[in-house]
């Protein structure tokens, strides 16, 4: 029997309550996904390992492979020229939002940025050399995504950071994109995506040099690579699909949650839930679904996730609420309980981004807040974060002991350093406190 929108609102009295809870907090987890995805990642596997063997000739194969498109390797790159009359070509307007939007995450990321002068004692911050950005090639562009995350990277001191982005915008990258790189002044902009992209961005190739981290977003192929060559380069995460936990009590307005829910559903894949202990909200809520995802310009697709991921779910009290949010540890969790929205989000422990209040739709942390939409999903924001400057840094640490104080430690390492069995660990501390007495 085929599911429709009514069957998204999960009741506690309902007989099979606890069955359906477990369904749509385990669809939404990564062991499923990794469950489920075996083929694909030996798929992945293989064109990550034919592209270290065969550099940019596996890069070009698998570009006209998948992407349809033949592309030599000199004409991986994007030209300087056409980036420069990409960002001539913007709208005033939206260049003009763009630059808001652009000083706001530039002056996030610096206050919270933790290198800088170093005068923390006993460890060293340095910003990474070379880091590698993944824009996925959506049917619309994303410029949001280059900006969250370019700027983090710059504001940490990175000197080179290059863009991919698969070319599915006239056999090339989207020009909004491409002037937004230019407005940042990014010059390596490759039009290669995929786990082909991710894979040379690893190894290395004749034509792209290899890169420290690899951070960005996209479909699962790119992610299941970004997982593979972790090891040869650092990632931000393992991300999927954009998904939004909504917790909300009878203060919160369902016009505004239903359309809150919705944003994140159009991404297909996305979902929005709703978790509440109002069993009048999660009607209201449905109803304001029905209504409002008839006049989407992705109506089916919305409803199709509505229906596969989402999920309207009433509990008895705000505390199995904050319980249930916390369980699921979802990438952007909204708090829309009134006048008592500041203290719920207090409860809240796991989530990659909190909007508080029924001001602070995902929508204003997406495109303007100055937080990187960047962010942890399949309820990994129990352990992963969201992408900051602080990704693109690397600590050393330091020691420095003079003749007096290794004295003082001597006999304490010497012991530790025999117990494990290693003599010339001890010896080298024996031998300097020796010709030192």
């Amino acid at each position: 029997m085929s599911r429709t929108l009514n069957d998204i609102v999960i009741r506690r009295h309902d007989a099979d309550f606890e069955i359906k809870v477990r369904r749509l907090l385990d669809e939404h987890s990564m062991r499923a996904f990794l469950q489920s995805r075996k083929e694909l990642a030996q798929s992945v596997r293989t064109i990550v390992e034919q592209v270290g063997l065969r550099g940019d000739d596996a890069v070009a194969e698998y570009t006209e492979k998948f992407d349809k498109v033949k592309l030599s390797p000199s004409e991986f790159r994007i030209p300087p020229e056409e980036l420069k009359n990409a960002h001539k070509s913007l709208d005033k307007d939206l260049l003009a939002s763009l630059r808001k939007t652009i000083a706001n995450i530039r002056q996030y990321q610096s206050e919270i940025f933790i290198g800088g002068k170093n005068t923390r004692p006993g460890i060293r911050y340095l910003p990474l050399h070379r880091v590698g950005l993944c824009i996925p090639g959506a049917s619309a562009p994303l410029p949001s995504t280059v900006m969250m995350t370019a700027i983090p990277a710059q504001v940490a001191g990175v000197k080179e950071i290059f863009v991919v982005s698969p070319p599915r915008h006239q056999d090339s990258i989207h020009p909004v994109i491409l002037g937004v790189c230019f407005e940042l002044g990014i010059t390596e902009v490759y039009r290669i995506g995929g786990a082909q992209a991710v894979a040379a961005l690893a190894w290395g190739t004749r034509t792209i040099r290899k890169v420290d981290k690899i951070v960005g977003p996209g479909h699962d192929v790119v992610q299941l690579a970004k997982k593979e060559v972790y090891g040869l380069v650092d990632i931000d995460s393992f991300a999927g699909p954009s998904d939004v936990l909504i917790v909300a009590n009878s203060q919160a307005n369902p016009a505004w949650v239903a359309a809150d829910m919705l944003s994140q559903a159009e991404h297909d894949p996305g979902a929005g839930l709703l978790v509440t202990d109002s069993p009048e909200l999660a009607q209201q809520v449905l109803a304001q679904l029905e209504k409002q995802v008839t006049v989407l310009s992705r109506a089916e697709a919305t409803r199709k996730c509505l229906v596969a991921y989402s999920g309207i779910v009433v509990l008895e009290n705000i505390n199995k609420v904050i319980a249930w949010a916390n369980e699921f540890a979802a990438e952007h969790l909204q708090v829309q309980c009134g006048d008592d929205s500041k203290a719920v989000s207090t409860k809240l422990v796991n989530a990659g981004a909190l909007f508080i209040g029924p001001y602070s739709p995902v929508a204003v942390g997406d495109y303007f807040a100055g937080p990187s939409h960047t962010l942890p999903t399949r309820q990994t924001s129990r352990f992963f974060s969201a992408l900051t400057s602080n990704d693109f840094v690397k600590s050393t640490s330091i020691i420095e002991y003079n003749a007096k104080k290794l004295a003082a430690a001597a006999d304490d390492i010497i012991r530790l350093a025999k117990t494990e069995g290693l003599d010339a660990h001890a010896k080298s501390v024996q031998i300097r406190r020796d010709q030192q007495t």
